[in-house]
């Protein structure tokens, strides 16, 4: 792979300025890696003070796993973490989303190859479809000394296949990578006022941002199941407003769940 594939740049800038930023993780089949860093990533944020100010959510390319759960063997080694990935069903990214999305993400170099096939310009498949792994600041820093990075090319490998083994390294090498998207996110986008801060460590301390983002989710999977949206909606809210930081300011959106896509081909928060 090239290694301006795994050059280290910031994240894209917002589509919109003045909406919340919204980032798409993707993997093959959305039951191992993109939905682990879905819930990695989430945490970072809220500790970043970036709950209500960056959405996240994933799918994959492929289509084998739609509306399933996370691999058990994913959620476990979450589990074992202190996260939980119970709420995730699969997904399948379509091409619409591209626009949806401030910056889509990709596990590895081939569904980052997949993912720029179908992006429907150039400027989106240069400048907002990108590998994790690029995010990590170790991995960034070995290619400015020269390196070749790690053995793994950049890719967060495919556990699917493998031992538990593959799980807890997929979990180290997302972790990792989410640490340095998050931080970056925090200096392109800013930091919420102090206050906010504050509200939003609270809020990690006590589990109400995490909370926030499962009531997105939940609101999400209703929207697709044909269920009762607006209740989604409202407990979505009143989940933000008891602690998230800015008071929510990413509802309407968020989380990952249903079947694919609530009916009409949308990704979750279509603008």
């Amino acid at each position: 792979m090239p290694h301006h594939a795994l050059a280290s740049a910031p994240p894209p800038a917002p589509r919109h300025p003045s909406d919340c930023y919204r980032v798409a993780l993707v993997c093959l089949g959305n039951i191992c890696r993109s939905p682990t860093a879905e819930v990695v990533l989430r945490r970072e944020l809220a500790e970043a003070g970036l709950s209500g100010r960056v959405e996240v959510d994933s799918s994959g390319t492929g289509d084998w796993h739609l509306g399933r759960p996370m691999d058990p063997r994913a959620r476990t080694e979450l589990a074992a973490r202190g996260y939980d990935g119970s709420a995730h069903r699969a997904r399948q990214f379509e091409r619409s989303w591209f626009r949806d999305y401030d910056l889509v993400v990709a596990m590895d170099r081939h569904n980052l190859a997949d993912l720029r096939r179908m992006a429907p310009d150039r400027e989106t498949a240069r400048d907002r479809i990108r590998l994790f792994r690029s995010f990590d600041p170790a991995l960034a820093g070995d290619l400015a000394a020269g390196q070749r990075g790690d053995s793994y090319g950049g890719d967060v490998p495919d556990p699917y296949h493998g031992s538990a083994a593959g799980y807890a390294l997929a979990f180290d090498l997302v972790r990792a990578a989410a640490r340095g998207l998050a931080a970056q996110l925090a200096a392109l986008i800013g930091r919420p006022a102090a206050d906010g801060s504050m509200r939003a460590r609270a809020g990690v301390t006590g589990g109400a941002a995490d909370d926030a983002s499962a009531a997105r989710s939940a609101a999400a999977r209703s929207a697709a199941d044909g269920g009762a949206a607006d209740d989604g909606a409202g407990a979505a809210r009143g989940a933000a407003d008891g602690g998230a930081a800015d008071d929510g300011a990413c509802d309407g959106g968020g989380g990952n769940g249903g079947d694919g896509s609530g009916g009409d081909g949308t990704a979750p928060g279509h603008r």
